[in-house]
């Protein structure tokens, strides 16, 4: 081990030589002698000692003292006093330099030896103890939660930069302050002051946590809503020296509990609409399908004929509630194809003129050369078909509707923030309006079932939860800005897709003949729609055969001596599923088309494997025009479909 450097510093010249003899006697260094205290602190930058030996009264400027506490600020060396007398006053001064000791004049090569060795071991302690201080310091710094630490008077101690950052305070202003000074906290709802965590830590003598529903005041007045735990202090005599808590920001957390919650109640939501929804599609197939016969064979005038369209403006609605139940819950079925959203929203345009009234100004801003989305156009069109008419009754002395388009860039902060969203290029569909607005707490709920502030007589409340579920099911997300009497804007972020934009289907310019001729195999286990469809389609000109499931079918199949044109197919039937049944069919009659019928949600169809590309598909309760309509297209289609 290298031997400790030792300056001296003595204005007696005779005196500075012989402990410089003495100290090199004792195996010590010895790398200068200063007589003054400029001289010593000259040497002292040069050299940097281990130690030095001072003597207090020095002649010139200043005296031991005042060199000493310059270099302890200065240099961080350890000092030891050399004194042959001082008064009390030289003395009480030399204490606040903290030295590592006092030898009087004359002292024995003993007593220099171990005040050196003492010195040094302090000094070594005392340098570890610094650098552990500093490490754990460093530590709580990098942490990513705030750290206070408190005496046992719960006076702040300590704080780290997180908790600087919560809070609004800073370290050096904190430190010495009550630690309900610097840490307000309130329960949220109650706005009472919550119980301070570090006095319960105190008095119980073990770790406690904050009560749920606590928010942190910080300096500026910001609410943010934390979590924390108290501990308390103990030395290694088993005193109690403070406390130390450590707290964080739940904001996001709190966020993701919500969004749970939402998916939970979505989620309830959707196996009510989906449990329901079959027998409830199938019971308006037939309410719906049998008042359109009604009103096909009843006149202008006749009474029958009113009835028949009330019943089915009745059975509509009840679709209309069941679709946006199932849309809320992204359980319905879309039929999304690539498009161009300026071609759709240019469509829809002239619609929206109709709706919202002279009053109202419409705008539209669509930015060129548009990025393809996938999404159902329908659906996207019953988007701004409802908010137009939510704007339209928040302008009720008119203003501006305002729809425009865009092609964006969602970085990884964007996607963060909003966890259903993948970062990348997405196109953006903006509306506006200048309306009444809305406040913080009505947005908080829009996007829920069943709320409304328009009155039960007006609105269902699915609206808004129906666009929500829409957006969501496709991919995208759907984004709120508004304010009392600054009008909403609804921002809806759909993903680009690299695929064309298909163009509008155009007239194939086949003729339809004057009567169908074509033979149809209707298979459905629903007594009531089989026998609305057989009735239906044989009025139009159709040879229909019918069967209640998949096994029955195959052995018409099997039997039928004709072509057979046409299966049209429940998907969910008992036994053999509709998928089933086609493919069977396949083999037995490649020729024959199909058409899938279901009043099932989404999910169950796609479990049944019928939501291939290019599968032709209709949703129960459909109208009879509608059936005819898809009948036709497919018989006339070319290839199999």
């Amino acid at each position: 081990m290298a031997s400790a450097r030792i300056l001296v510093v003595e204005d007696e010249r005779i005196v500075a030589k012989d402990l410089q003899s003495q100290l090199e006697k004792l195996g010590y260094a010895v790398p200068g002698v200063a007589s003054s205290g400029a001289e010593a602190l000259q040497k002292a930058a040069e050299t940097r000692p281990d130690l030095i030996l001072m003597d207090i009264r020095l002649k010139g400027e200043m005296d031991g003292v005042e060199t000493s506490q310059l270099v302890r600020d200065q240099f961080n060396i350890p000092v030891i006093y050399l004194t042959a007398y001082a008064d009390e006053n030289t003395l009480k001064r030399a204490k606040i330099t903290e030295p590592f000791g006092y030898i009087v004049k004359p002292f024995e090569e003993r007593e220099l030896r171990t005040n050196i060795e003492i010195a040094l071991y302090k000094h070594r302690m005392e340098r570890k103890l610094r650098e552990s201080e500093l490490w754990l310091a460093t530590t709580l710094k990098s942490i990513g939660d705030g750290v206070i630490t408190t005496d046992s008077r719960e006076r702040v101690t300590f704080m780290n930069r997180v908790a600087e950052a919560l809070t609004g305070w800073k370290q050096e202003d904190a430190v010495g302050k009550e630690l309900t000074q610097v840490l307000t906290i309130l329960h949220k709802e109650t706005r009472a002051s919550a119980e301070n965590p570090v006095t319960k830590a105190l008095q119980e003598g073990q770790v406690v946590e904050l009560a749920m529903d606590t928010v942190l005041v910080s300096s500026d007045g910001e609410e943010i809503p934390i979590a924390d735990t108290a501990a308390p202090i103990v030395d290694d005599k088993g005193n109690l020296a403070g406390a130390v808590l450590v707290f964080r920001d739940i904001t996001e957390h709190r966020r993701v509990e919500e969004s749970l919650r939402e998916s939970h109640k979505m989620e309830a939501v959707g196996r009510l609409a989906g449990g329901v929804a079959h027998e409830f599609n199938n019971l308006l197939m037939v309410i719906r399908g049998y008042s359109e016969l009604l009103l096909q064979r009843s006149s202008a005038n006749d009474l029958v004929r009113t009835n028949a369209e009330e019943i089915r403006k009745a059975a509509d609605r009840a679709a209309s509630l069941t679709r946006q139940l199932l849309a809320f819950s992204r359980k319905q079925v879309l039929q999304p194809k690539v498009l161009d959203l300026n071609a759709v929203v240019t469509e829809v345009e002239k619609m929206l003129r109709r709706l919202i009234g002279e009053d109202i100004e419409l705008v539209t801003a669509l930015e060129p050369g548009l990025g393809p989305v996938k999404a159902d156009p329908g659906q996207i069109e019953q988007i701004i078909l409802n908010l137009a008419v939510n704007a339209r009754d928040a302008m009720p002395r008119g203003g501006r509707l305002t729809l425009e388009t865009s092609n964006v860039e969602l970085d990884e902060d964007f996607a963060r923030q909003h966890s259903s969203v993948a970062s990348g290029p997405h196109v953006l569909l903006t509306v506006s309006d200048t309306g009444t607005g809305m406040d913080a707490e009505t947005q908080s709920h829009i996007f829920e079932p069943f709320f409304t502030t328009k009155g039960w007589a007006k609105s269902t409340g699915l609206g808004l939860a129906t666009i929500h579920g829409i957006v969501k099911q496709s991919g995208g997300i759907i984004w709120v800005e508004s304010a009392p009497g600054r009008g909403t804007t609804f921002k809806f972020y759909l993903p680009r897709v690299e695929e064309a934009a298909a163009a509008e289907g155009k007239s194939t310019g086949l003729t339809t003949p004057s009567r169908n001729s074509e033979t149809i195999l209707v298979v459905e286990d629903e007594e009531g729609v089989r026998q609305l469809m057989r009735e239906f389609l044989a009025g139009k000109g159709y040879t229909i055969l019918e069967a209640r499931d998949g096994t029955e079918a195959i052995q018409l199949a099997q039997q039928h001596r004709g072509p057979i044109h046409l299966l049209m197919t429940d998907v969910v039937m008992p036994g053999m599923s509709g998928g089933d049944l086609a493919q069977r069919l396949a083999s037995l009659r490649p020729e024959t088309k199909v058409i899938f019928v279901s009043g099932y949600t989404d999910d169950a169809i796609v479990q049944h494997g019928v939501r291939e590309e290019g599968t032709v598909f209709l949703q129960k309760p459909f109208s009879l025009d509608a059936l005819a309509r898809t009948v036709r297209e497919v018989l006339d289609s070319k290839g199999k479909k």
